[in-house]
């Protein structure tokens, strides 16, 4: 509860001071990831243990994708995210962590490139990064997080705000029923989506489709690093 004046004066001026650690992310973020290549982002749970087969399909589809030229984006932390680095490691290609300050589950994992390891204080900035330097995404199973960043694409793309890049959902058990929900509730009884937007994500079950749906959606578009 502010108190006094003054109190409403030292979160003025915090407020301010914020501006530069937020500006000094922005210009860190971009120096570092425009020397990268392509890149895809790959989101997921960071609580899915290594016995999960999820973790396996993570690390699978990363490797392919990092032996087709991709570097691979993840959040930098355990789960799904470690597993996207490993196999990224494992292709031999960038493979990249932008790791958010958080009070539980975040840590680095061991799987992030030395050169490519960022660190953010804020989400906003680190979404940013993610959606400016990956020419695809995608979401396996995951909790709010992983939402928050697979809608954060699909709302940018929908609203021509970045080109068009490929969202593609892994797992068929795990994201069916909201996909579902979108066709039913979403487009058929409230109309509050278009037809065509069920188009900009795609639902797949294993990572030889995932990356066959990312290589053939780009022999008709081009590769798009910066908005």
């Amino acid at each position: 509860m502010v108190n006094s004046r003054k109190d409403w004066k030292d979160i003025k001026s915090n407020d301010s001071w914020s501006i530069f650690k937020i500006m000094s992310e922005f210009v860190e973020g971009f120096d570092r990831m425009s020397k990268i290549g392509p890149c895809v982002s790959i989101f997921g749970s960071a609580r899915t243990p290594e016995e999960n087969p999820h973790y396996k399909l993570g690390v699978d589809l990363a490797e392919e994708l990092s032996k087709r030229g991709y570097g691979i984006i993840s959040g930098g932390g355990p789960g799904i995210m470690e597993a996207a680095n490993r196999g990224a490691q494992k292709g031999v290609g960038p493979s990249v962590g932008l790791n958010i300050d958080l009070p539980f589950e975040q840590n680095h994992n061991p799987y992030i490139d030395s050169a490519h390891n960022l660190e953010f204080d804020y989400f906003f900035v680190r979404k940013v990064i993610f959606v400016k330097y990956s020419q695809a995404f995608v979401a396996l199973p995951g909790g709010f997080g992983t939402l928050d960043e697979l809608f954060e694409a699909l709302t940018l793309i929908q609203t021509n705000k970045i080109a068009r890049r490929p969202v593609v959902l892994v797992g068929k058990d795990y994201w069916s029923g909201m996909t579902d929900w979108i066709q039913k509730t979403m487009l058929d009884a409230e109309q509050n989506i278009s037809p065509s937007d069920l188009d900009l994500f795609r639902l797949v079950d294993t990572p030889e489709e995932a990356v066959e749906y990312i290589e053939d959606f780009f022999t008709t578009h081009s590769l798009t690093p910066n908005f």
